[in-house]
Order: C-alpha cells, then sequence, then structure tokens
C-alpha cells in the first residue's frame, strides 16, 4: 500500500485518515481489519497478536479496555452472494496509537503510523487542556525538559560541541520548517537574533516541536545512531517526517503560524492573577 493517497484537490492524505470512519453520534474509529491492511499485515491473526499487546497497554495505563476497543462480528461477502461472519474491532484513536506502538517496526509504513497516531492523540490531550495561555505554558515547560533529554542522547551519538550541535538543531527545524533554519524562522516571524524562538510560539507550533524533539531523541537512541553527520541526518528526517504528517492532516504549516506573545509575559501575567486570588 502507499503511503498516501491523492485527494480529489491534488493533497495527499494519510492511509490512516483515508479508513478513519464515523458513526451515527460523530464519533471517529477504525476498523481493526483495515487497519491491519493499512499496516501491511497481511495475517490478521498476526495483527491479532499485536492488538492484544494494545489492550494490555491500554489495562495498564489505566483506561478501561472497552472505551477503546469494541470487539465485533461483522459479515462479509465470500462469493456467489454468500456471506460469513467474521470478528473485527472498532479503534478509537488511543486505541490504534497503542496498536502502533507495538507493531511491527520494521515496516515504514509503521513508522508513518506512529507519526500520525501521536499527533492526532496529541492534539485531543491538548484540546482537553484549558485556554491557549495553559497549552502554551504546559508545552513550553515540557519543550525545555525534553530539549535537555534531546541534548543529552545526540551527546551520546556524537554531536559534542556547541557549534555541532548549534548544527544539529538547525538540521531539526530545517526538517519541520521547510528548509528554515533557526535565524530563518526569526526572520520569517520578525524576531530579534536575541530572542528564543520557542517563547513566541502558540501551543499548536510548540506541539509540532515538541514531537520533533521527542522523536529525534527516541530515534537517536533507538537505532544507536554514531557519529555527528549522521545525527544531523535523523533529526532532519524527523522532521521532515512531522512536516508531512501535518500536510497530510491539512494543517498549517508552522513557519506560517502567527508569532505569539513572549511567553514570559504570559508566565508574569500568571504569577500576578495568583497572587491577587483570595485566600480561601
Amino acid at each position: 500500500m502507499s503511503n498516501n493517497v491523492m485527494r480529489s484537490d491534488g493533497k495527499r492524505v494519510s492511509p490512516f485518515e483515508r479508513i478513519r470512519q464515523t458513526n451515527a453520534r460523530g464519533m471517529e474509529y477504525w476498523d481493526s481489519r483495515d487497519l491491519a491492511e493499512a499496516l501491511n499485515y497481511t495475517q490478521y491473526r498476526n495483527f491479532e497478536a499485536v492488538i492484544a499487546k494494545a489492550k494490555l497497554a491500554c489495562f495498564n495505563s489505566g483506561h478501561r479496555i472497552e472505551d477503546h476497543f469494541a470487539d465485533i462480528s461483522k459479515m462479509v461477502d465470500i462469493g456467489s452472494g454468500a456471506q460469513r461472519a467474521i470478528g473485527t474491532v472498532f479503534l478509537s484513536r488511543y486505541a490504534c496509537y497503542l496498536i502502533v506502538q507495538n507493531a511491527d517496526p520494521s515496516k515504514d509504513i509503521v513508522a508513518l503510523g506512529q507519526t500520525y497516531f501521536t499527533v492526532q492523540t496529541r492534539r485531543q490531550e491538548l484540546a482537553d487542556v484549558g485556554d491557549e495561555d495553559e497549552r502554551r505554558l504546559l508545552l513550553r515547560r515540557e519543550m525545555k525538559l525534553h530539549n535537555v533529554k534531546l541534548a543529552g542522547t545526540a551527546r551520546i551519538a556524537g554531536v559534542v560541541e556547541a557549534r555541532d550541535y548549534a548544527i544539529f538543531q538547525n538540521h531539526g527545524y530545517m526538517g519541520l520548517y521547510g528548509g528554515l533554519t533557526a535565524q530563518g524562522i526569526r526572520d520569517r516571524k520578525r524576531l530579534g537574533t536575541s530572542q528564543d524562538i520557542l517563547d513566541h510560539m502558540g501551543s499548536t507550533e510548540l506541539a509540532a516541536n515538541l514531537f520533533r524533539a521527542t522523536q529525534a531523541e527516541e530515534k537517536l537512541r533507538r537505532d544507536r545512531v554514531k557519529g555527528k553527520e549522521q545525527a544531523f541526518r535523523t533529526h532532519h528526517e524527523v522532521g521532515a517526517k512531522v512536516r508531512q504528517t501535518i500536510r497530510e492532516l491539512g494543517g498549517t504549516m508552522p513557519e506560517d503560524l502567527p508569532t505569539a506573545e513572549n511567553i514570559k509575559r504570559v508566565e508574569s501575567r500568571r504569577r500576578k492573577a495568583l497572587r491577587r486570588k483570595p485566600e480561601v
């Protein structure tokens, strides 16, 4: 199966978006049979083992399995007008996320699925948070933590000097921002050289960069990347993959998102509001 298909408007859409369904109540779901085919599992019984692992992960994370995995039986045509019943599972977005995390990592389409469902799941998590300021503050804190982890893993891979780490970061930005370096992003957003671009990102842009950072750190570690040149390429590939997913989901490219208020002002405003809050 191709990694994406062409829509009537000329844009490419993820195969996972193409098989997404909506029930009578407007709730989205995926059929496990369709998902198995999309992930290139030729034998459904092999995919059932992946579903079982995902159900266990769901239980261990404190979620109710039945809220995300609905085991059903449906009728399918077998020729000459005859039908037979087969088992399938209707899956929530979170269930799909757990499945691709437990699927065969050697399949390229699985990596694409991990990107797609992680981005989608993260979007829902952010939607459940309060206002934009809260989302930005949450994501900016996470970004600081994961940048530290990314720097440590990059160092193990061979990115040791400060100058090399700046190049490493630029490769990630160039993948995500269509070729723009950190300075190019500043120019595009009309920020000064001394201004931290992460402090002027809205929640959508921060979320994309957080995903870039976490996936780059994981890929460097999982693939045991050695050598700074290979680390540069890896970071660029991850950034480009996140950009591809944004495009397939119909999102706005990060360089086209508006420049946000300096998050330090948001933090200051929140601190003042807390000080003014009357004691109970």
